[in-house]
């Protein structure tokens, strides 16, 4: 695959050297500021104000920045429809419905919430799965991307040194050096995009030179996709509806007011920086209109229009919005590690003995960080496509997890224990294997999946009929016992 040339000037190469140690002084700085115990390992002592609840969940929920991009390019503003719009909403759901009941139950993690209400087998089951969903490696692929792009690197290389340097503050430090972190990240990823939008309306003029130098499809709602394909899409924005970084960040909130207020103002700040990448990816369509590699488009844009320090700042704000989600991504899942695979396997000892159990709590959470680490990097290397990974993982996974984790925080919705965990199972096992299925029938390179219907939807169907069956019992459980 060919990708474009770099050319940075000695101040912009010195520029992105210093956000690198910045961030990892940063995340060491915060880490003096541990007062030890799980508590604060994982939670960072459950102390976020509303400012770094909203800079930690909006760095983190944003980085698949070249992914965007690409789409931007592809498709114009769909790119809104498709990957904003449907945050927005499943977003707005958590905030009205789920915040405040994440935030009072002072847990730790889903699979924590999926114990007390389902039992041990579901929330191992539900950790696995989590394990699996928040796989950093996307992540770790298209900051390697970069980094060999701008320090000409060999992408092997490059995967292994942004990792290492991601997770080493993370190591020291837990959630309190990854929130400070993400807050500094926050900072610069929105002003990287809005120097580079500035800059091309000044260089180019503003909305008639967009106008002209577009496809017409790129200015509609669909981008010429059909309603199905966009369909598909807001039902992979389920994620959010079980998305460990948002149930850890409402874990971590001062309070339930500060969880549900964190989240509605995270929606604007999504939608601002919607507006600035979009914007940024029509603006490289109407420039480049021959591109053969869209991914790219963000980055040769700015070799066509950045002068010398804006260009180093632009880049250094791509970094910041991939490197905020690689840090969180890889917490959580050594923290699905270490306290909801060994922390469950051991629960016995957390009463016996709660120090010793707290102190092998974090030390298999750090022992989380090292094989997460080295798991992403494998993947990164192993499957060179960001949205393969994306597709692959949210199309198998998320089907097995929505209904159990949504309806353990909604007592009437609840269901037994055993309907919990096959819900979970054949939610899983029955997209996975439709997915499995469709790859192995492929025409042009294409999966040709059973009876022409995405992996999602029979994932889906299958754990909903569980938990109906489950419902359906228990609505007629009083009247048969009344009737006797």
């Amino acid at each position: 695959m060919d990708r474009p040339t770099v050319h940075l000037h000695a101040v912009d190469s010195l520029l992105i050297i210093l956000y690198l140690f910045a961030v990892v002084f940063i995340g060491y700085r915060a880490a003096a500021r541990r007062k030890g115990g799980v508590d604060d390992f994982l939670l960072a002592g459950r102390t976020l104000t509303l400012p770094m609840f909203v800079a930690t969940l909006v760095s983190t929920w944003y980085g698949g920045i070249l992914g965007i991009g690409e789409f931007s390019y592809r498709y114009g503003i769909s790119n809104w429809v498709v990957f904003g719009l449907p945050y927005y909403v499943f977003a707005l759901l958590f905030a009205l419905f789920l915040a405040r009941r994440v935030r009072e139950t002072n847990l730790y993690t889903i699979p924590d919430k999926l114990y007390l209400v389902y039992g041990r087998r579901t929330a191992i089951l539900g950790a696995i799965l989590l394990f699996i969903l928040e796989t950093p490696a996307a992540y770790v692929l298209m900051l390697g991307i970069l980094v060999q792009l701008i320090f000409g690197w060999s992408l092997s290389l490059s995967v292994i040194v942004i990792t290492f340097l991601t997770l080493i503050y993370v190591y020291t430090g837990g959630f309190r050096s990854a929130v400070w972190a993400n807050a500094f990240e926050f900072v610069l990823m929105f002003l990287g995009f809005a120097l580079m939008l500035l800059f091309v309306l000044v260089k180019y003029g503003g909305f008639p030179f967009i106008q002209h130098n577009v496809p017409p499809l790129h200015l509609t709602w669909h981008g010429g996709n059909s309603l199905q394909y966009i369909a598909v899409w807001f039902f992979i924005a389920l994620w959010t509806l079980v998305d460990p970084a948002f149930y850890q960040r409402c874990y971590a909130a001062k309070d339930a007011g500060t969880a549900q207020r964190g989240i509605l103002v995270s929606i604007l700040f999504w939608f601002v920086f919607d507006f600035l990448t979009a914007s940024t990816g029509l603006y490289a369509r109407a420039v480049l209109p021959d591109l053969q590699q869209p991914m790219y488009s963000y980055l040769i844009l700015a070799e066509h229009t950045l002068p010398i320090v804006a260009k180093g700042l632009f880049y250094i704000g791509m970094l910041a919005t991939i490197m905020s989600t690689l840090s969180s991504l890889t917490l959580i899942s050594a923290i699905t590690v270490g306290k909801d695979i060994y922390g469950k396997f051991h629960e016995a000892l957390s009463l016996q003995e709660p120090s010793r159990w707290e102190h092998n709590v974090t030390r298999y959470t750090k022992l989380g960080l090292i094989l997460t680490g080295m798991i992403a990097v494998v993947l990164a290397l192993s499957f060179p496509s960001v949205v393969q990974i994306w597709y692959t993982i949210g199309t198998a996974i998320i089907p097995g997890l929505i209904v159990p984790v949504v309806t353990s925080f909604i007592p009437r919705a609840s269901m037994g224990p055993k309907s919990a965990f096959w819900a979970m199972l054949l939610g899983w096992l029955t997209s996975t294997s439709w997915l499995v299925m469709g790859f192995m029938n492929q025409a042009s390179g294409r999966p040709l999946y059973p009876l022409g219907v995405e992996p999602m939807y029979p994932g889906l169907i299958a754990s909903i009929l569980v938990w109906g069956a489950d419902r359906s019992r228990k609505l007629k459980t009083p009247l048969n016992a009344a009737s006797r």
